[in-house]
C-alpha cells in the first residue's frame, strides 16, 4: 500500500543515512586528530590510563632533566677530586725528594706551599649552581641527586634520589677569606711545612699524613665515580622507559590510520548510496499522481 501521509521507505533510508553520517563524522574526527580515544566519552577506561601515564611520563621527563643537573654537580666534584689527587701526589713526590739529606728543604717547601695554595683554589672552584661538594663542614648533610620517578602499587608516587656524603669526602671544611683551606680531608696536608732543620722522622710523618689523605681522596673519588655511573645508567633507563610509556599509550589511544582511511572511503561511498536511496524513496510518492491523470 502506498500512503501520502507516511513513506516508510524514505524513513528507513533517512535512518540509514543518519547512521552513516554519524559513523563518517567519527571516522573523520579520528583521521584529523590521529586519536581513536581522544575524550573520556570515547573509551573511559583507556582515556583514564592514558591520562595517568602521560602525567607520569612528564614527571619522568622532569626527573631525567634533573639528572642532568645532578650529573653536572658530580662531574664538577670528580674533576676537583681528580685534580687534587694529582696535586697531593706532587706534594708526596716533593717530600720523598726532601728525604735526601743534600737537598735544599727550604726550596722544596716553596714548591709545597705553591701546591698547597693550588689545593685551596681547586676546592674553591669546584662549585656548580651555588653548591660546592669539596668545601663542607663535618656536620654538613648528605647532598642528594634526583634519579627517578616511581608510581607505587597503591597509586602513590615518589621521587627517588641518590646521596653523596659531602662531610666525609670534602677536601676542606672551610676556606678562609684569604683563600686558605682548613679541616676536611686535606686539613693536615696544609700543615706540612719543611725547614732546613727538618729531620727524616718529621718528613716520614708528613709522608704518612699525605698518604692518609690520598687514601681518603681515593675513596671519595670512587664514591663520586659510582654515583656518576648510577646517574648515567638511570638516564639511559629513564629514556627507554619514557619511550616504552609513549608506545604503550599510543597503542591505547592512537588511531590506525590505514584502517581509518579504508573506513572513510567505504563510508563516503555508503553515504552517496544512501542519499541516492533516499532520493528514490522520496520520488516513489510522486508516482501516486499518475493514478489521477
Amino acid at each position: 500500500m502506498t500512503s501520502v501521509n507516511h513513506n516508510s521507505s524514505a524513513t528507513s533510508a533517512l535512518q540509514t543515512l543518519r547512521n552513516i553520517n554519524s559513523n563518517l563524522e567519527d571516522t573523520q574526527s579520528r583521521v584529523s586528530s590521529g586519536y581513536k580515544v581522544e575524550n573520556a566519552s570515547d573509551n573511559a577506561a583507556y582515556w583514564s590510563i592514558a591520562t595517568t601515564m602521560r602525567s607520569d611520563n612528564k614527571a619522568l621527563g622532569a626527573a631525567t632533566d634533573a639528572l642532568g643537573v645532578g650529573a653536572a654537580k658530580v662531574d664538577t666534584g670528580y674533576a676537583a677530586m681528580e685534580s687534587a689527587i694529582d696535586v697531593v701526589n706532587e706534594i708526596k713526590a716533593k717530600l720523598v725528594t726532601a728525604t735526601e739529606t743534600s737537598t735544599d728543604k727550604d726550596q722544596i717547601q716553596l714548591e709545597i706551599t705553591a701546591l698547597q695554595s693550588q689545593l685551596s683554589s681547586i676546592a674553591q672552584g669546584a662549585s656548580f649552581s651555588g653548591e660546592n661538594w669539596m668545601v663542607a663542614s663535618a656536620t654538613a648533610t648528605a647532598q642528594t641527586v634526583v634519579d627517578g620517578f616511581v608510581r607505587n602499587d597503591d597509586g602513590t608516587v615518589k621521587v627517588t634520589t641518590a646521596e653523596y656524603n659531602v662531610a666525609s669526602y670534602a677536601l676542606f671544611s672551610d676556606v678562609s677569606d684569604d683563600g686558605v683551606g682548613s679541616g676536611g680531608v686535606l686539613g693536615d696536608v696544609m700543615d706540612v711545612k719543611l725547614s732546613s732543620t727538618s729531620s727524616s722522622e718529621e718528613i716520614s710523618a708528613f709522608l704518612d699524613t699525605v698518604e692518609s689523605a690520598l687514601s681518603d681522596m681515593t675513596i671519595g673519588g670512587a664514591a663520586l665515580g659510582a654515583l656518576s655511573t648510577r646517574i648515567d645508567l638511570q638516564s639511559d633507563y629513564g629514556s627507554k622507559l619514557s619511550d616504552a610509556i609513549e608506545e604503550g599509550v599510543s597503542r591505547l589511544v592512537d588511531a590506525d590510520m590505514e584502517e581509518e582511511s579504508a573506513k572513510l572511503s567505504a563510508l563516503q561511498t555508503q553515504q552517496q548510496l544512501a542519499i541516492q536511496s533516499l532520493s528514490i524513496a522520496n520520488s516513489s510518492s510522486q508516482n501516486v499522481l499518475s493514478l489521477f491523470q
